[in-house]
């Protein structure tokens, strides 16, 4: 007889490894950026729309127009943060991006300060500093390899700094609708603008190869779909902080995975920097709960 408690946390496991597979699909997708950005949240969204438009159709019926701008706002991030984010992995190394990519918590924190005036700990500033530190230390060593791998790991940063806004505005939309309205809106809000980002630059969606286009729809249902929605499961069961400090498996996912699948071996800059950043997020999550349990 299987034991319940044990389901939460196969649950997150769960999650950590199908986000870890989102850069390995990205880089086994020969197309453009925008392109894989666009079909990823493009299938996710048509595959959440039966769901959302039998389950949830009277509760979209009755959105406000305030909610609807939230809404257009948070897919607006969305739509931004895996743009930068994705095209970062056309310069600098999967281990680079995803750690960088995964300073959200940091940006969130900082923007909570400045437009929320919630107060930054002391325990939140070292976990900041820490991971800035970490970072100044991958930078240094991209920075040896060329210009090239410092422009990723500044699009990966831009990535986080557009996903902070996405959960920013999140928080506040998910008062007042459920997880399924909340994440067809958003999901199908940020295609809508990938894809008129695509035609406005002329990107094609016919002509690539079967394996790139499997690797669209397998980004759309393992990272997206059965990741983040095994994520949104876990926080049913078990302490927000806990989950959120638990995805930062995903870093070390990715680079193990890049290391097997694309031969990626991450430098000692690399490893040393992203175990800081790591554990600087780690420091300042624990922070912001403490400050949350506070409050």
């Amino acid at each position: 007889m299987s034991n319940p408690t044990i389901k939460p946390y196969l649950g997150l496991a769960t999650g950590i490894v199908a986000v870890s597979f989102a850069s390995i699909f990205i880089r086994l997708a020969e197309a453009p950026s925008l392109v894989i950005a666009a079909c990823r949240l493009t299938i996710a969204s048509l595959i959440l729309a039966p769901a959302a438009l039998i389950r949830a159709k009277e509760e979209l019926r009755t959105l406000t127009r305030g909610d609807l701008q939230l809404a257009l706002l948070s897919g607006l991030f969305l739509g931004l943060h895996f743009a930068t984010w994705i095209s970062s992995l056309e310069y600098t190394s999967v281990a680079s991006s995803v750690v960088f990519v995964s300073t959200s918590p940091i940006f969130v924190g900082l923007a909570s300060h400045s437009l929320l005036k919630e107060r930054v700990s002391p325990q939140m500033f070292l976990g900041i500093a820490v991971s800035m530190l970490g970072g100044m230390i991958i930078g240094y060593g991209d920075l040896g390899l060329g210009a090239r791998e410092l422009f990723g790991d500044l699009l990966a940063i831009a990535g986080a700094v557009m996903v902070s806004g996405y959960f920013l505005v999140g928080r506040r939309l998910r008062r007042q609708l459920s997880l399924l309205s909340y994440i067809f809106l958003v999901y199908a809000t940020a295609a809508s603008f990938l894809v008129a980002l695509c035609l406005l630059a002329g990107h094609p969606f016919s002509g690539y190869s079967r394996q790139t286009y499997l690797m669209f729809f397998l980004l759309a249902v393992v990272p997206q779909i059965i990741g983040h929605s095994s994520f949104n499961w876990a926080l049913a069961y078990l302490p927000a902080t806990f989950v959120g400090v638990s995805t930062l498996g995903e870093p070390v996912g990715s680079t193990i995975l890049a290391y097997f699948i694309l031969s990626e071996i991450p430098t000692l800059a690399k490893i040393g920097g992203g175990v800081l950043i790591l554990a600087g997020i780690y420091v300042s999550s624990r922070a912001e709960s403490v400050a949350g349990a506070e409050g």
